[in-house]
């Protein structure tokens, strides 16, 4: 059995990429928001990160993605 750490918020649950419905991964968040604070637009890219707009939207602004790890735990994957 494999095993891997995730990131925790407050209340137990996981967050960034480790979550389970997560399309981008931490360093491709960090990207997104650098490359929207050197102009491109969200519709852009959007499309160069095979995302919605409006998530694209939500990140930059940050209402998504914009919690930080209280902890990590140790989580045990079946092979």
């Amino acid at each position: 059995m494999a095993t891997v750490q995730v990131a925790i918020n407050e209340l137990g649950r996981r967050i960034g990429q480790d979550h389970h419905n997560a399309k981008l991964t931490n360093g491709e968040v960090e990207m997104l928001i650098q490359m929207h604070g050197e102009g491109i637009g969200y519709r852009r890219l959007a499309t160069m990160f095979d995302v919605s707009p409006s998530a694209v939207r939500y990140i930059v602004k940050g209402r998504m993605r914009a919690q930080y790890p209280v902890e990590f735990r140790v989580v045990h994957i079946r092979d």
